[in-house]
């Protein structure tokens, strides 16, 4: 069996093989690509032999599914699996496993920096530093005694809730099924009009797309701040900018966008306002790399052995 992992995923080599320490006595071939698929083609030279796959955030159209006869497993790094043909997995009776749980804390931990980046003014901080001014208007506020809503509370969102806590904060959550956890259960339209600083971490779905748009920025409080570290397509982008150019909102933190950074000139975040933005770090740390393999290749060994983990389908 060969196993293809199409692009880096942020470990050494040799974390790698500590993490593969089986597979050659199991018979598998492994091959590790140093570099993401610079187009198409690439990715299909690749998989084009490969009996599984590895892949993290790379996407892979059903075009590409198609033309891979032999694939028969894809073990996706990453929580998210939209960027996946999983419909054409589907049809051609592909197993798809993801690797839920490996940024619980680089997650949530990068939500709570954000939180308290706004909070304090981080940013125009160290501005003002650098030019010569003092902290004059740059009186910050605390995360204590604040409601910090958590719109998903699976297990990432559940991580933020503990970490808010440990703040001093009263936590308000939402999920379709209501739920018991590290957080007060609340309807939506109360997390929206209630919370002081609201994260989101709900999958994107056709439900979930477009979720925070106009009519929900409406129901915040205007000194709330909202914390997208979950799918960009969540957040009407738009609808944002313009809350936040009307004072409707008092800031944003976004790790997350419609596309992959880098952004266009004219993307409407970029002009506004008390936001903080990042390029999609909130999984990237050095540890949730390593649990991430991790995950990767026990997804592999538990297919193998007749008993997939992490199903996706």
């Amino acid at each position: 069996m060969k196993i293809t992992v199409v692009e880096p995923l942020g470990i050494t080599e040799e974390q790698a093989r500590e993490c593969t320490a089986d597979f050659q006595k199991r018979g598998w071939e492994l091959s590790l690509s140093r570099t993401r698929p610079e187009n198409s083609r690439v990715l299909q030279e690749r998989l084009m032999d490969a009996d599984v796959a590895v892949i993290a955030d790379l996407p892979l159209p059903e075009e590409t599914v198609r033309n891979c006869p032999r694939l028969k497993m894809i073990s996706v790094a990453f929580t998210g699996v939209d960027h996946i043909a999983v419909s054409q997995c589907r049809k051609q009776g592909i197993a798809v496993s993801n690797s839920a749980g490996y940024s619980n804390e680089s997650v949530s931990e990068l939500v709570i920096g954000m939180a308290l980046s706004l909070y304090r003014s981080l940013p125009e901080c160290d501005h003002a530093v650098r030019t010569g001014r003092t902290r004059s208007g740059l009186t910050g506020r605390e995360l204590c005694g604040k409601k910090f809503g958590i719109l998903g509370t699976g297990a990432i969102g559940k991580k933020t809730a503990l970490l808010a806590s440990a703040f001093g904060c009263e936590v308000l959550g939402y999920s379709r099924k209501k739920e018991e956890g590290p957080f007060q259960w609340v309807p939506l339209d109360t997390l929206l009009s209630e919370s002081d600083i609201l994260s989101l971490h709900v999958p994107l779905t056709g439900e979930t797309r477009g979720m925070i748009g106009t009519d929900a920025l409406k129901k915040m409080k205007p000194s709330a701040i909202l914390i997208n570290a979950a799918r960009g397509p969540v957040v009407d982008a738009e609808a944002l900018a313009r809350a936040l150019k009307e004072g409707q909102l008092a800031g944003a933190g976004i790790d997350v966008f419609d596309t992959e950074p880098p952004l266009a000139p004219d993307h409407p975040l970029l002009s506004c306002p008390h936001v903080i933005l990042s390029p999609h770090i909130g999984f990237a740390t050095e540890e949730a790399m390593v649990k991430r393999a991790r995950i990767v290749f026990e997804n592999i060994r538990r297919w193998a052995d007749g008993c997939q983990q992490n199903t996706v389908c």
